[in-house]
């Protein structure tokens, strides 16, 4: 039997479908590697969870390295000061290319910033870091920006092309944070030509409206949406990883994968991984839609399981909020709907609206609009008032 392609929950062998993104961050990757310098303002996709922000910012990373970038991957988090994982991430980045400036500065800058943001495992002791007062925002800019000129110059001054920084789960970083990452970049910005790096960040929808409360400039940052896969691009995505391992598909065993993943690519990569298993190929023979049909119940099983979790973790205001929207519909639902359902004026459903948003349960679509961000869940919220 032929080895399963497809990695749901995992980046995928093959992006499919986001050709423009790519060639968008190409752009600010030429830029530092032709001028040597910053590549624009902080670029930042935003989508709810299972769109494809991660591969998309993967795959970015993979063409960096391979046109000559040291890359600094930071997964944000709020059980770690994001300005204290960046240090972190470029440091190791920097030692892996052999590529560490020169004498006691830069140690000394690194730990002086792993310090004052209270990062774990900083080299000076934890009592003189318990002494040590806050940094006050300024203390903290210049430090993260004498860190990032020191080393962007460095991997320059080594024959690399620049320093690119990949930041993923972005919307997770304090409000601080990101008014520190935002003052820096600002002030590379205005001495670009001394500074070839490039930064790119992804994170759910509310990810730019946080930045622009955290500094206003925020606003001037390069956000992209990215949406799902249209049909064609889903296709691409099912058949690639298949031929690869000289499996093909049949057309109408395609088409009712496309037609129940909606485009959705954590979806597309499930049912993949289903049919697969169902089938268990060998080389040269084909996925069909038996086999499709046998994968199913395991892919929406899957389903139901995130379902229940995004319902679980819900507080009983924002069921309420949830059971109206599925009542009021599968696609865009209008904030007066909602409020309706709920037997409330409009302005009272601001508070849930903006927690789910947050936690990626549903999304903004237009003025006054929301939507499901994973297929099916109106239905699961609707069988729940049914049972």
């Amino acid at each position: 039997m032929a080895s399963n392609p497809y990695t749901p929950g995992q980046v995928p062998r093959i992006l499919a479908g986001r050709a423009v993104e790519m060639r968008r961050i190409e752009g600010l990757l030429a830029r530092v590697a032709t001028y040597g310098e910053l590549g624009g303002p902080l670029m930042v996709f935003h989508a709810p969870r299972g769109i494809g922000k991660t591969s998309l910012l993967r795959a970015a990373q993979r063409g960096a390295v391979e046109s000559g970038f040291v890359t600094a991957w930071v997964a944000c988090s709020r059980q770690q000061p994001v300005l204290s994982a960046i240090a972190h991430s470029v440091a190791r980045a920097l030692e892996r290319a052999d590529a560490v400036p020169t004498g006691n500065r830069w140690r000394g800058q690194l730990d002086r910033l792993t310090v004052e943001v209270g990062v774990p495992g900083a080299k000076v002791q934890a009592e003189v870091a318990r002494r040590e007062p806050a940094a006050p925002p300024q203390a903290a800019i210049g430090m993260l920006e004498s860190l990032l000129h020191e080393a962007a110059t460095s991997v320059r001054a080594h024959g690399g092309a620049g320093l690119f920084l990949l930041l993923d789960e972005l919307h997770t970083a304090s409000a601080d944070e990101m008014s520190v990452l935002l003052n820096t970049l600002q002030n590379l910005d205005g001495e670009r030509t001394e500074n070839p790096l490039a930064t790119v960040a992804a994170g759910l929808p509310v990810t730019p409206e946080a930045l622009t409360r955290a500094a206003t400039f925020g606003e001037r940052s390069t956000f992209v949406s990215l949406d799902v896969l249209s049909d064609d691009d889903a296709r691409a995505a099912l058949v690639g990883p298949a031929e690869a391992e000289g499996v093909a598909w049949t057309d109408p065993a395609l088409a009712a994968v496309v037609t129940e993943s909606r485009g959705y690519p954590y979806l597309l990569q499930l049912l993949g991984s289903t049919t697969w298993d169902a089938a268990a190929p060998d080389a040269g023979t084909r996925l069909t839609l038996a086999h499709v049909k046998r994968g199913l119940p395991v892919a929406r099983d899957q389903l139901a399981a995130m379902h229940r979790a995004r319902w679980g973790a819900a507080s009983r205001l924002e069921q309420r909020f949830l059971a109206a929207m599925a009542a009021a519909g599968d696609g865009n639902v209008t904030r007066a709907a909602i409020a309706a359902g709920m037997g409330v004026d409009s302005r009272a459903i601001s508070v849930p609206r903006e927690r789910l948003i947050e936690k990626g349960v549903i999304e903004p679509v237009g003025h006054g609009l929301v939507r499901f961000t994973l297929p099916g869940f109106g239905a699961f919220v609707r069988s729940l008032e049914e049972a």
